[in-house]
């Protein structure tokens, strides 16, 4: 996957199209994201021990990472990989070939 755990994204598709947020986990098998502040849900929890809460809890959901994008500089930006000649693999923006990862 081209998005990792703290990268600054934008979603491309759905509800919250348009949307910001910080990468809190990335779950590669199952090629989703849990963006902060984005794809909220409301969950029934029920009351499981004395300090848990209970009720109808508003949380963050998933999404699919095809449905966002990396942000940089203010604009969803084309991520792929390449090898460097010391074999370390990084992250490279299409447009520009800046390396993202150091």
């Amino acid at each position: 996957m081209k998005i990792k755990k703290n990268d600054q994204v934008v979603v491309l598709a759905g509800a919250d199209k348009g949307k910001t947020g910080k990468v809190l986990a990335v779950y590669p098998k199952s090629q989703r994201v849990l963006v902060e502040g984005i794809n909220f849900i409301k969950k029934h929890q029920r009351q499981t021990s004395q300090n848990a809460p209970s009720g109808i809890i508003e949380k963050e959901a998933a999404l699919n990472a095809s449905n966002v994008s990396l942000l940089v500089d203010g604009k969803p930006a084309k991520v792929g990989y390449k090898f460097l000649d010391d074999g370390r693999k990084v992250r490279f923006l299409k447009a520009s070939g800046e390396v993202i990862d150091r």
